[in-house]
């Protein structure tokens, strides 16, 4: 069975955070992006709950959300993207072919670790490279000619899944980072949840990516700017 890092490793890489912290400060306080942000409190999990495992993908190692601790947060990140030159199918075939692409490399960087064909399929794995205690393990479980979803694996500081999609929304193209996921275990509860350091980093790292995204598509996000809806469900899994 995957032994999962222990809880003193937990400790020593979270006091290494501030370094990954201060090589984007910069960018997360001078962002020019406008950000509505909303979150409210569920008691029903039904609505926030992620699609169930695929049957035929490999679920080993898989964290799940019922593996999980602390609420469930179910958040959405979405931006319409003006000017494109690039379909949704064409993002995010173009998004697929190198993930990196459009993520934040100073913050973030994805390394595949299982798969190698051209592009990303279902089965791949990938390590999300972030200084500081962030990396994390991911499997990729589904896909569509508009989408992918990855699911963490055991030593990821989240539980559950997180889904990336381009839609055409009344012909301007629009894309959205969905996520369903809670903390792997108390201290990544603390970090996210309690001190909220967690949050904001992984914050600053998706809006970064949807405005990858936009450029990796010839556009730009429009002036209305970018969406972040969180659901939380703080009773989830409680007796």
């Amino acid at each position: 069975m995957p032994r999962r890092p222990s809880f003193t490793r937990r400790w020593l890489t979270a006091a290494t955070w501030p370094v990954g912290i201060s090589l984007t400060s910069w960018d997360y306080m001078w962002r020019t992006t406008v950000l509505h942000r909303s979150e409210l409190a569920e008691r029903d999990p039904g609505p926030h709950l992620p699609f169930p495992y695929p049957a035929a993908v490999d679920a080993s190692e898989v964290q799940s959300v019922d593996d999980g601790v602390g609420p469930l947060f179910h958040r959405r990140y979405s931006a319409r993207i003006k000017g494109a030159d690039l379909g949704s199918e064409e993002l995010i075939a173009t998004i697929k072919r190198d993930l990196n692409a459009a993520a934040p490399t100073r913050l973030a960087r994805f390394q595949r670790v299982l798969g190698d064909g051209d592009a990303l399929d279902t089965g791949d794995e990938y390590v999300v490279r972030m200084p500081g205690p962030w990396d994390g393990p991911v499997r990729v479980i589904a896909q569509t000619p508009r989408s992918f979803r990855l699911a963490t694996l055991d030593g990821h500081l989240e539980a559950g899944q997180i889904e990336f999609r381009a839609d055409d929304d009344d012909h301007v193209l629009r894309f959205t980072i969905e996520s369903w996921a809670r903390s792997a275990d108390r201290l990544s509860n603390l970090l996210y949840h309690r001190v909220g350091m967690a949050k904001e980093v992984q914050l600053h790292m998706w809006i970064s990516f949807l405005e990858g995204a936009a450029k990796l598509a010839h556009g730009s996000i429009e002036d209305d700017g970018i969406e972040i809806d969180t659901r939380r469900v703080d009773a989830f899994g409680a007796a």
